[in-house]
């Protein structure tokens, strides 16, 4: 069967976690329905594949594998906080998720590409090193630990930029990944982020040394990689929330 190397592209602007995660969730299981008919029946229906861009207000979520430990703060002082908390199916640990953090949910089988997660975030990470780049930012990987970060090599100024998780079943994807643009980092002072402790998160607004950056700018740029680094052509489509 061809694969189907286009990927629908939504942008969500600012929305509530749980109806984006309800809106993951929809899509998600419509294209595992759609690999289960193909096999079952032995038909050869395309798959789709999408990418999420959303910023959500403040939230908290923990993935499968961690520790509620790492949440610093009571129920009482989330809602002073305007926060809520989720626990979510997707791997790693706590992490925060806020307005200025451009947050991209790509939801794809990876038939359609490559049957190998370890590359899948590999290219994820990439994505958002080549875009750093753009802006004169150095963005590195720190061994064992997804993400992205400036300045891995030192313990004493590594700050990560890009938080990861994600979950595939049955090579569908869904979750991703939470780039700080123009994130109040306050935020993160109320969780371990990841887990890993002792060490700083920062955002890009904050390494350029200025109020606010671009945030279209930014999402061009990150879907300009994304196309070429999976080598794919995306097609963009209206907000379903706004119709």
């Amino acid at each position: 069967m061809q694969k189907n190397k286009q990927v629908i592209f939504e942008d969500l602007g600012l929305l509530d976690y749980k109806t984006c995660w309800d809106h993951q969730e929809i899509l998600f299981n419509k294209t595992v329905a759609i690999k289960t008919e193909n096999r079952n029946n032995n038909t050869r229906i395309p798959t789709p594949n999408y990418l999420l861009f959303v910023e959500h207000p403040h939230v908290y979520t923990l993935g499968k594998s961690g520790d509620e430990k790492n949440l610093l703060i009571n129920e009482l002082q989330l809602q002073n906080k305007e926060a809520t908390f989720h626990k979510i199916n997707r791997g790693g640990d706590i992490t925060y998720h806020g307005p200025g953090q451009l947050v991209g949910y790509p939801i794809l089988d990876l038939d359609n590409f490559f049957t190998d997660i370890h590359k899948y975030l590999r290219l994820l990470e990439e994505t958002i090193i080549l875009t750093l780049a753009e802006y004169g930012i150095k963005g590195e990987r720190s061994k064992g630990e997804t993400g992205v970060w400036l300045d891995a090599k030192d313990p004493a100024k590594a700050r990560k930029i890009c938080a990861f998780g994600v979950r595939c079943s049955r090579w569908v994807t869904m979750h991703g990944w939470g780039f700080n643009v123009n994130s109040d980092l306050n935020y993160f002072n109320n969780i371990i982020p990841c887990g890993i402790q002792n060490k700083a998160v920062t955002s890009l607004n904050k390494e350029l040394g200025v109020k606010e950056v671009n945030m279209n700018e930014v999402k061009e740029k990150l879907k300009k990689y994304f196309s070429v680094l999976f080598e794919c052509n995306i097609v963009e489509t209206s907000n379903v929330f706004n119709s």
